[in-house]
């Protein structure tokens, strides 16, 4: 086990993120009691019940506990925001901690499950053996580019504008990021841009091109428009092994790619920065698929996706790849013994709930364990 103790900071945050994160947390505890795990975990006030109760999204002591945790667990944010000015949602929101802690990298794992072919909108002789590694740079680009504003013009119309800009050393980083996963897996990176249209694509394409030749030539380089690319991931996505793309790029191709696992229920995600003094990296991780208010409450939502990102937190943080490799095969467990959510049940197939998912997922650990 790591050598220190792992302080993992636990937000909520809104919809059904605390409903999920709190499966992710019984697993957790389940890894510090029964293996030994040195892990610490604190949760804090985030979101719009932190506004409600507290006249901030992201409180003074919620700020300062991101900034002293080693890892962040985080659930989604979204919902009725009305009346909250959007310069209040934009200084509490996730963006802002992505920023903050320089989580240029967002690591979103993508793969084909067996057991959910019923449920499948890719049949298994498309799909069969996807295993992608999307990263997308997650701290530039459109999403954080200025200037970026709403105007009203001379003639009574409205204008909305915002800043698509990267810089070498921006590409650089979350590229090599991408170069060295890439040599852990399969040694295959595909970088995605939009190269015939932006002068940001051409600047990344000639940027990855140029580490490429400088670091990694022994890695496999391929470029792809992201048009194209959407296609591939639904089309043929066992092609690919490492993915290394935009901001906005990302987020819509890592939801795309939700196709390839049947649903985002079941898509984890790991933001992650510079290493620390410690060897570990700043990170924060959370369940890809949002705060989806229309379920909340019900106890329906699918936890995967927040106790996969939990298993991140085990092999980026607490440095511990077997442990990961054991939950992961726990929720694999879980879903050939018939366990579903409503979002991943095929037809004839009874759903569970939330916290019944989570008891499948640790009753198969307890199995796991126990042949070990």
């Amino acid at each position: 086990m790591a050598a220190q103790p792992l302080k993992c900071l636990v937000l909520g945050g809104d919809g059904v993120g605390p409903e999920v994160i709190a499966q992710a947390v019984r697993v957790l505890d389940w890894f510090r009691d029964v293996r030994g795990l040195p892990i610490a975990l604190t949760e804090h006030p985030y979101g719009l019940s932190a506004w409600q109760t507290q006249g901030h999204i992201l409180p003074a002591h919620t700020l300062q506990a991101v900034h002293d945790s080693d890892a962040i667990l985080f659930g989604a944010i979204g919902g009725n925001y009305d009346g909250v000015p959007m310069q209040v949602r934009r200084e509490g929101s996730v963006l802002r901690l992505r920023r903050e802690l320089g989580l240029f990298a967002n690591l979103r794992p993508v793969r084909h499950w067996p057991a959910l072919d019923g449920a499948a909108p890719l049949r298994r002789e498309v799909a069969g053996g996807a295993d992608i590694a999307l990263v997308r740079e997650n701290t530039g680009g459109l999403y954080f580019g200025t200037p970026r504003g709403t105007e009203t013009l001379p003639d009574g119309r409205k204008s909305a504008f915002n800043t698509q800009r990267y810089a070498t050393d921006e590409i650089e980083r979350v590229a090599r990021f991408a170069f060295e996963l890439a040599r852990t897996r399969r040694n295959r990176l595909c970088s995605v841009d939009k190269s015939n249209v932006l002068e940001t694509g051409v600047l990344w394409r000639e940027t990855v091109t140029a580490l490429h030749q400088r670091e990694f030539a022994d890695v496999a380089l391929t470029h792809m428009l992201v048009d194209n690319c959407a296609l591939q991931l639904v089309r043929a996505p066992t092609q690919f092994d490492v993915i290394v793309t935009d901001n906005m790029f990302g987020d819509i191709l890592s939801d795309g790619a939700g196709a390839v696992s049947v649903s985002l229920g079941m898509l984890p995600s790991a933001a992650l920065g510079a290493l620390r003094a410690d060897g570990r990296p700043a990170a924060l991780y959370e369940p890809v698929h949002g705060s989806a208010p229309d379920i909340e409450g019900q106890g329906i939502a699918n936890p995967i996706g927040a106790i996969l990102s939990a298993a991140l937190m085990l092999g980026h943080s607490a440095q511990l790849a077997a442990e990961a490799q054991l939950l992961e095969r726990a929720v694999e467990a879980a879903l050939d013994a018939g366990a579903r959510t409503a979002d991943i049940a095929a037809p004839g197939e009874t759903p569970i709930g939330s916290v019944a998912m989570g008891d499948a997922i640790l009753s198969a650990l307890a199995a796991l364990n126990s042949r070990a």
